[in-house]
């Protein structure tokens, strides 16, 4: 049995014993296709807000700021219908063609926009399209990534998603400040390029996915058994009759078989009462839905929209400059990212990383909240060091966030739900993410004006330490285990989540 005590050790040694043939180019190459999907939702996110800031933006639709507002969030609320409608296509018609459909529903809505040319209706349209597509992306991507990875580095293949997301964001903040630099604010071309430019990694991913095989699961799970082990064996770079590929087909096959777990003719009305009545299935609605709650309210996201804003009130003037910096601080957070999904995810496990990264975020809220309380009370006062150091620790809240809250929610998002609920429980927690994201992202204005800005970090500061409590006593550590083995924790009663696997527990 799988150990659920993660190290160092025990990570190397488990992947020392894992055939070196998995680790392979089919591998790498089907995971960075469905990765790149997170590209979409990162690009946006940097560069909707910039864009919408931008002179000849301002001047071509002429928009208050309310209706600015709205350009920036409406793909927020796409992104939740989209992400909820996912599931009547992911099982349907397989992970791949999925994502295809898409990648390309978010290039339509990209070029929508584009090219709206003053027509504020048609914007609209196009940011709606998009966050349909983005929406469905979050759902299906990591779903199929934490599906064909190995169980000793799911962890770490599924946050390329995240990776990805983040690569996105970073690449969209700079091209609207090259744009912003070296075109004229005259000309159209100023906000049409970041837009039109947005469209190019969803194409590259497309192009790729012609290259990859479907997820094996899903074949099994539609009894394509020929049509897995010829997947799988691809995938894993090993024969068929290599032991490797016959016990991870076994573990799959008797889950489907002694969970009656396959797609066959299953109505979407029999997936949502599955997912929803049985108790163990509710579990895993609870953790994803409060793992998403808690990701929003640590603030990180309000920190990542507001972060000119903020920059602004701890000292660093000028547009040009917060946008640059805030260029800097995405690119902070992509090598948190990666440095999470190649070191702590796997290797001290999911539980301790997301306690390790709310305890950062802490941290760093908290000498926020007091040093703008003390700002905004008695600003003369404030010396360059105290300045210097906040702004310090928003990048180093940038690890905390990477490290925990930002990436472990999708993890669970893809990881948790047995075969046959998988693309539903996803999609609902992913649809669920997306509209408590838009709600928050309309409240966090007001709630930093009426809590005097410090008022709202020590708030932040207060789910963090909830987070840690929520993990410690409810969530269970899955690094290292085989999606099989996950269901085995969920049979148990919820106050018995978090023991190790291998622990023998008597379910009272």
């Amino acid at each position: 049995m799988a150990n659920t005590k993660p190290s160092l050790t025990k990570y190397i040694h488990a992947i020392k014993d894992s055939p070196r043939e998995i680790f392979n180019r089919h591998l790498f190459l089907a995971v960075c296709a469905f990765a790149m999907g997170g590209c979409a939702k990162g690009w946006d996110e940097g560069s909707a807000s910039a864009i919408s800031q931008l002179p000849s933006f301002k001047h071509r639709y002429g928009l208050d700021d309310d209706r600015t507002s709205n350009i920036v969030s409406l793909v927020n609320l796409g992104a939740g219908v989209g992400a909820l409608l996912s599931f009547l296509l992911n099982d349907r018609i397989g992970r791949i063609w999925s994502m295809r459909i898409y990648q390309l529903v978010y290039i339509a809505g990209s070029l929508v926009s584009c090219f709206s040319s003053g027509h504020l209706a048609a914007l609209y349209v196009g940011r709606l399209v998009a966050g349909l597509g983005i929406g469905a992306l979050t759902v299906v991507c990591p779903m199929a990534i934490a599906e064909i990875a190995p169980s000793t580095t799911r962890g770490l293949m599924t946050l390329w998603f995240n990776v990805w997301m983040l690569s996105g964001q970073a690449l969209g903040i700079f091209t609207v400040y090259g744009c912003s630099i070296h075109i004229s604010s005259t000309t159209d071309l100023q906000y049409q390029i970041p837009w039109f430019t947005q469209t190019f990694v969803p194409a590259i991913s497309i192009a790729l996915s012609f290259l990859i095989v479907e997820s094996p699961r899903w074949l099994l799970m539609n009894d394509k058994h020929q049509q897995y082990l010829s997947a799988l064996t691809h995938l894993r770079g090993l024969p068929s009759t290599a032991s490797y590929v016959d016990n991870e087909f076994n573990g799959m096959l008797s889950q489907i078989e002694d969970r009656n777990s396959g797609l066959g003719h299953v109505s979407s009305i029999q997936i949502v009462k599955e997912t929803l009545l049985v108790r163990s299935n509710l579990r895993r609605v609870q953790l994803t839905l409060v793992a998403y709650i808690l990701a929003q309210m640590s603030g990180a996201n309000a920190i990542t929209n507001y972060l000119p804003t903020i920059f602004g009130l701890v000292g660093i003037q000028g547009s040009s400059v917060k946008l640059y910096t805030t260029g800097f601080y995405s690119v902070t957070k992509l090598v948190c990212c990666i440095a999470a999904s190649l070191v702590l995810v796997d290797v001290v496990g999911r539980r301790k990383s997301l306690m390790i990264g709310a305890t950062i975020q802490i941290v760093c809220h908290s000498y926020l909240a007091g040093y703008l309380n003390f700002y905004l009370t008695d600003s003369d006062t404030v010396s360059k060091g105290a300045s210097d150091a906040a702004i310090a620790l928003i990048f180093i809240h940038a690890l905390g966030w990477a490290i925990g809250l930002y990436s472990l929610p999708y993890l669970f998002g893809a990881e948790l739900w047995p075969n046959r609920i998988r693309s539903f429980g996803g999609a609902l927690s992913q649809c669920f993410h997306w509209l408590f994201y838009f709600a928050i992202t309309k409240a966090t204005p007001s709630m930093l004006e009426n809590m005097d800005q410090w008022g709202a970090f020590v708030l932040f500061a207060g789910f963090c330490f909830a987070a840690i409590v929520y993990t410690y006593f409810l969530v269970p550590e899955t690094s290292g285990l085989s999606l099989e083995e996950i269901n085995k924790i969920f049979e148990r009663p919820w106050y018995r989540l978090r023991l190790p696997l291998d622990q023998t527990i008597s379910d009272e």
